[in-house]
């Protein structure tokens, strides 16, 4: 599919102008790997509150402990599980705790969310080779394979889970639920791109894995490598059929509460990069799910669109479609439709 000037015009601004929600701190350092840890399981879990834990689970596909958050739904269980994506950062703790408040919003709802954190630029998949900046990842196994077994034992889940995700998370979702046909119920992808084979696709994952100093020949290999088709979501959506579907993107016009976070910036540098990456990243996050929902009506796959007239790529605007892509998830995974 031919990239359009549109689509051009958005990567070279995504390229020049991150944003809030996704500008880098200090370059990553690769987390290390522990070639001794061999085995899978739970080391630890760490009580935060009454409805939160911290578990630092061994992974052997990564050689290293990962840190998750759960939080326990109300209701005496079983319960579904929603496993919830961070964006490109890849936190300690996701920013879907810090800054999109997660926990205020499922604090009364009867459903356990696992909520992970340190997948910086990782596009959440199986890497091909290890990265000099970002290390060892096989993400894809750790989150489809290793931990369900672990969380949902431990808390006891009814067997029916969801995948959610914001922005690189939103693509990450849609891709995991793309390549393992039935492990979950529901996805849900806001702000996010689904194709990875076609230019726009292609740009927006090298851009992805760049801006956190990754080199994304690593990640799936050239380009012409079938595995850059096989993680493109557009090509691979027959398989989603059946799968309860929700996308959001916005215009990239900003809200109030965007215009606030631009206001209270520390520095005119970082309030121009918000507004100007916020908008450039979010009309290229609704280029990409304008792409995936026509290829989805091609197939008359059913699939719930909240396309909002405001909304830039920042954490106030991730956090007011949360609400929305959950009246989608829960009745997908049996509960009560949310008024």
């Amino acid at each position: 599919m031919p990239m359009t000037a549109a689509a051009m015009a958005v990567i070279a601004a995504v390229s020049a102008a991150p944003t809030l929600a996704e500008a880098p701190s200090e370059p990553p350092q690769p987390p290390p790997v522990n070639p001794a840890m061999t085995r899978t399981g739970l080391i630890s879990e760490e009580i935060v509150d009454a409805h939160r834990s911290r578990l630092h689970i061994a992974s052997a596909a990564m050689r290293r402990i990962i840190t998750v958050d759960i939080l326990r739904g109300t209701g005496a269980g079983p319960r579904p599980v929603l496993y919830l994506l961070d964006g490109v950062d890849g936190d300690a703790t996701s920013a879907w705790l810090t800054k999109g408040r997660a926990a205020e919003f499922f604090a009364d709802k009867p459903v356990d969310v696992v909520l992970t954190s340190g997948g910086t630029g990782s596009m959440y998949s199986d890497w091909e080779r290890h990265d000099s900046a970002l290390g060892l990842n096989r993400w894809e196994t750790f989150l489809t394979e290793e931990l369900p077994p672990i969380v949902e034992s431990l808390l006891k889940s009814n067997g029916h889970r969801a995948i959610a995700g914001v922005s690189m998370g939103a693509q990450a979702a849609m891709m995991l639920a793309q390549r393992h046909p039935g492990l979950f119920q529901a996805v849900a992808g806001m702000s996010g791109c689904y194709s990875t084979a076609d230019p726009l696709g292609h740009a927006v994952t090298t851009i992805t894995v760049a801006s956190r100093g990754g080199d994304v020949e690593n990640l799936w290999g050239p380009p012409s490598s079938p595995d850059w088709a096989a993680h493109d979501s557009v090509l691979g959506a027959e398989v989603l059929r059946g799968t309860t579907i929700y996308l959001s993107a916005a215009s990239g016009v900003p809200t109030n509460a965007d215009l606030v976070a631009v206001a209270n910036s520390p520095s005119v540098g970082e309030a121009l990069a918000i507004a100007g990456g916020g908008t450039a990243l979010e009309a290229g996050a609704r280029l990409c799910t304008d792409r995936f929902v026509a290829r989805l009506g091609e197939l008359r796959i059913p699939v719930t669109v909240d396309y909002e007239p405001t909304g830039m790529h920042t954490w106030p605007d991730f956090e007011a479609q949360l609400p929305r892509a959950w009246r989608t998830l829960a009745p997908a995974l049996g509960l009560p439709e949310p008024s």
